[in-house]
């Protein structure tokens, strides 16, 4: 039987299962991942991702190569699991840390039962506004390019579904909370509105994506772990 080469695994298909690195976007990675792939078969190779993260963002990310990029959107059809660090008393532009606070409020007054209920008023199916510091195309143009040069953009709402919310901990007014939701739903967008039920304001400082669908976290490899597979050390 004749063994398979680099060339025919990475084009016949590979389903590849990443943790994104903090500060990369979700094309870096993309692109180190098709860059070292050409490299070791002497030709350009068609490969995608299936969901976004943002750069502030780490956790899962699938990665599809040659034909099997043709199932990205059965991935993409799946449901989440986050894991989200929530800060309240301030908000950002960009509902995280990319921008800078515009406004702060007292919270001294919430407590661990009271976080907790208002997160259970977000089970169900709801209306969502996808935030402004997104990758979300109105026009053709991706909305936070508008947004960053200080225009006036308005996104479309979207039905999305949290199928799951759980209170993992709750120190220093500081909320991590595990999500489980519906293709489409913006962590940040869940933590601005957070803080407008509680009155509080709310930002997102940490995000981690540790599901998609049956795929979880634990079987991610490191970007450095998949160079290993195409770089020699001298």
């Amino acid at each position: 039987m004749q063994q398979q080469t680099a060339d025919d695994i990475y084009t016949q298909g590979q389903v590849l299962i990443f943790n994104k690195p903090l500060h990369w976007t979700s094309f870096d990675l993309v692109n180190k991942v098709r860059w070292l792939i050409s490299r070791s078969i002497g030709k350009k190779i068609k490969v995608g991702h299936a969901g976004t993260l943002d750069p502030l963002a780490t956790g899962l990310m699938i990665i599809c190569t040659g034909k099997k990029t043709k199932e990205i959107t059965s991935f993409q059809d799946h449901d989440k699991e986050y894991i989200a660090d929530i800060k309240l008393g301030a908000t950002t532009p960009s509902f995280d840390l990319e921008t800078e606070i515009n406004q702060t409020y007292d919270c001294s007054f919430v407590t661990k039962p009271l976080a907790e209920e208002t997160l259970k008023t977000f089970l169900g199916r709801q209306i969502q506004y996808p935030p402004v510091f997104s990758a979300k195309k109105i026009n053709g143009k991706r909305v936070y390019e508008s947004a960053r040069r200080g225009e006036e953009v308005k996104t479309r709402p979207q039905e999305i579904e949290i199928k799951e919310i759980e209170l993992l901990d709750f120190k220093d007014y500081i909320i991590k909370v595990r999500v489980l939701c519906s293709k489409g739903t913006y962590i940040r967008t869940l933590a601005d509105d957070l803080g407008k039920r509680l009155n509080t304001g709310a930002h997102l400082i940490g995000l981690k994506r540790t599901k998609i669908g049956n795929i979880t976290l634990n079987n991610a490899m490191q970007i450095e772990d998949f160079e290993k597979i195409f770089i020699k050390k001298d």
